[in-house]
């Protein structure tokens, strides 16, 4: 009777609902993300290996594809059914929008913790909780050991400037730019210096340091241009708007008042679906036509009462709009670019008007100049003396569509991290250097611990395993450098040693010659902020999937007729 009653008690899912617990459980999660951080991982390094996605969740025309190394672009095009797995790709997006760079390291790592997890829990039997206080005490240990070898230089320009080109320089190693990465890292630091040029004026102590609100990506569009080679990429002081003047407009201003909206600039025609209109000759359609001419010169009318002498439009901008605001030498610029206008109301100092009612109410944008240029074969307006700030463009050309798309995504992670360095201008140094680093400190802490091990619990032991498991996973990361350019492990095995013997060495691996190598003297630097923040998200990652005892999948919701 009481075992009838028991597995009555079970049955609490709705039909179509699943639910695995225990053992199963958790092995489904540590296979899931394991898995998620193969993927991803031989991608890792200056030596790592590309991936061609087809389709992929933003682009379901299965026919398109993307040649990508980019572990943010990966994750966010692959679908996965496995919980944890998503759990791994929510936290690289963070890592993503928070520095721009380090989301494969973050995926990797979490996937190694896991990896040495599973062992320790189907092989020593160490309860989840054991491991999760030892992670987290060799985390504690970990970050001291990485803010002890960062470095500031932000007190000394010079110095920064060299940090930054650095930091820029390390990411783009692994890019499709590896091969221009000086010529792209001076880009990209050039833009990020640019933009915050006004910030750092205002500092007292010539410092150029702190605070770096105003160093607004916003400022920094990147404009791409087929044709030419890379190496003809370049930085335009400016924004640069991929239009054309309108026909019969000034194609030179001064001095502009620029007015950015979003409204409908055609013939206000009735707009009701299916409504027809009956007219008993020709005059009344000349007088509907009339009447509707009317109505879009009162608009305009109400545009020019704002005093612009710039008209910027997202939306079309028909002949007899257009003939009108030739007539009163205001230049109109139509179909502006529709993702990109409020970056350009941003840089103008402006704001986007939907409406016209209230010209006192708006913000007009600014700016000393606006003209055409040419780039290649294509003409582009250019802004220049912007009113909103010191904004640029970085101007990109290539061969093909994929190649600037990867371009694209390198830059962007490069101008991410450096203004990340702007922010917390710690750096720290990579190679392997700081992955070695941490786990030496760790296992410098385990050793002074060795005495007390006598008087320990079980428990303890396996606080200390579990430490011992988050040393070796760090580790992983060089190894998988090495491995993913061909290096044996031998190499690995020396960093480590050097380390442990060196406590704040500034020792590498060459993943080029598998030779050791000073990774200060190389200029193989990272930003200590992406360096942290992959190491805390991996561990917060790691340690949320493996608390976990019990997966239910909701039943799905019916269609109903």
């Amino acid at each position: 009777m009481q075992e009838s009653r028991y597995n009555a008690s079970l049955d609490i899912l709705k039909a179509g609902a699943s639910e695995s617990k225990g053992e199963e459980c958790r092995l489904g999660n540590f296979m899931g993300a394991i898995a998620l951080s193969d993927l991803v991982k031989t991608t890792l390094g200056p030596h790592g290996m590309d991936k061609i996605l087809v389709g992929g969740a933003h682009r379901p025309d299965r026919s398109t594809c993307n040649v990508t190394n980019d572990g943010a672009t990966i994750l966010k095009s692959i679908h996965v059914d496995n919980p944890a797995a998503k759990i791994l790709i929510d936290i690289s997006k963070t890592q993503d929008e928070e520095v721009g760079d380090g989301t494969t390291s973050v995926c990797v790592l979490a996937g190694e913790l896991l990896r040495k997890a599973e062992q320790l829990i189907m092989v020593k039997q160490i309860h989840p909780q054991v491991i999760v206080d030892g992670w987290r005490a060799a985390v504690k240990i970990a970050r001291a050991a990485l803010e002890d070898s960062a470095v500031n230089n932000s007190s000394k320009p010079e110095l920064f400037r060299r940090d930054l080109l650095a930091v820029a320089r390390t990411t783009l190693s692994s890019k499709v730019l590896n091969t221009l990465k000086e010529h792209f890292s001076e880009l990209a630091v050039d833009a990020v210096m640019r933009i915050g040029e006004a910030d750092s004026a205002s500092t007292t102590d010539g410092s150029i340091s702190g605070g770096r609100n105003a160093r607004n990506l916003e400022l920094i569009s990147i404009m791409k241009k087929l044709g030419g080679t890379l190496e003809e990429s370049s930085l335009q002081p400016g924004f640069l708007l991929d239009k054309k003047i309108g026909t019969g407009q000034p194609k030179v201003m001064k001095d502009c008042k620029v007015l950015v909206a979003n409204t409908p600039m055609d013939t206000d025609k009735i707009k009701i679906f299916g409504a027809r209109v009956k007219v008993d000759s020709v005059d009344a359609v000349a007088n509907i036509e009339k009447a509707e001419k009317e109505k879009m010169k009162a608009k305009v009318e109400r545009i020019l009462a704002f005093g612009c002498n710039v008209f910027i439009n997202r939306q079309l901008i028909y002949n007899y709009p257009e003939e009108i605001f030739a007539e009163r030498g205001v230049m109109a610029i139509e179909h502006a670019d529709f993702d990109g206008v409020e970056r350009l109301a941003f840089a103008l100092g402006g704001e986007v008007v939907s409406q016209f009612e209230t010209p006192d109410q708006a913000r007009l944008g600014g700016c000393d100049m606006i003209d055409e240029m040419m780039i290649g074969e294509d003409t582009v307006i250019r802004f220049t003396g912007l009113k909103g700030g010191k904004a640029c463009t970085i101007v990109l050309r290539g061969s093909s569509q994929q190649v600037l798309d990867e371009a694209d995504r390198s830059l962007r992670d490069a101008l991410c991290i450096v203004q990340s360095t702007t922010r917390d201008p710690r750096v720290v140094y990579g190679a392997g250097c700081s992955e070695a680093l941490m786990a030496a400190a760790i296992h410098r802490e385990l050793n002074k611990a060795v005495e007390s091990e006598s008087e320990g619990s079980a428990a303890r032991s396996g606080k200390k395993l579990a430490m011992e498991a988050f040393r070796d996973a760090l580790m992983q990361i060089p190894l998988i450098l090495a491995e993913n350019a061909g290096i044996q492990s031998e190499s690995v095995d020396d960093l480590e040693q050097t380390h442990r013997r060196q406590p704040r060495s500034r020792i590498g691996i060459d993943v080029t010659t598998g030779e050791l190598l000073d990774s200060e003297a190389a200029g193989i630097t990272e930003s200590f902020h992406s360096k942290a923040s992959s190491l805390e998200y991996a561990a917060e990652a790691a340690e949320m999937i493996l608390r976990v005892d019990n997966v239910i999948r909701c039943a799905p919701r019916q269609r109903t007729r």
